[in-house]
């Protein structure tokens, strides 16, 4: 089964396939759903001198079709120019996913987004409910947003990570959620 993917960083990467698209050529934009990730394709050009690596750090919007892009941006479907690679990047990143993998050759353009390995999920996931009860042990007063901040990853997955904990019985939440405090268990008696 593919992972389940952002919808803000797959929303993008189309938004971005769409406006980047040379429709000179004939070719459809192409995706592919498959048990090893999503990929959409386009016969789109990278502005002249470009190479993927500008793509992935802060850069200017020169895209190939600015009516569109413009269209999309007045209809507050991107925010604004040159930021939708970093985007999917950032999503992904926040939400555990492996980076996408961008390539470009004469032909067209195509993002990749690989499946997440579950052993990797598995071992990133304990590392961050060892983060949490560390920084749960440092500051029983700990809010959810302080460690999504300190964790540098989205408030829902510190949720999720704290319900595990909790169903492990790993913590236990004392008195209510504004007022309340963080007892982590001791585990080793168990």
């Amino acid at each position: 089964m593919i992972c389940k993917y952002l919808e803000a960083a797959i929303r993008e990467a189309l938004l971005n396939a769409i406006a980047h698209k040379d429709y000179g050529s004939g070719n459809p934009i192409q995706i592919k759903v498959s048990d090893q990730g999503i990929i959409f394709w386009n016969a789109g050009q990278l502005p002249e001198a470009w190479t993927i690596d500008n793509l992935l750090k802060e850069h200017p919007s020169i895209p190939f079709n600015p009516d569109i892009a413009t269209a999309f941006f007045r209809a507050g479907l991107i925010e604004a120019w040159g930021r939708g690679t970093l985007k999917i990047l950032r999503e992904c990143q926040n939400a555990g996913l492996p980076t996408p993998i961008f390539a470009y050759d004469p032909s067209g353009f195509r993002i990749e987004f690989k499946k997440k390995s579950e052993k990797r999920s598995e071992k990133r996931s304990e590392k961050r409910s060892e983060k949490i009860l560390e920084l749960m042990k440092a500051n029983r007063l700990i809010t959810i947003a302080e460690l999504a901040e300190s964790l540098a990853i989205a408030t829902r997955n510190i949720e999720k990570h704290i319900a595990k904990l909790k169903e492990d019985q790993r913590i236990e939440r004392v008195g209510a959620d504004k007022g309340g405090y963080w007892e982590v268990l001791d585990t080793t008696e168990k």
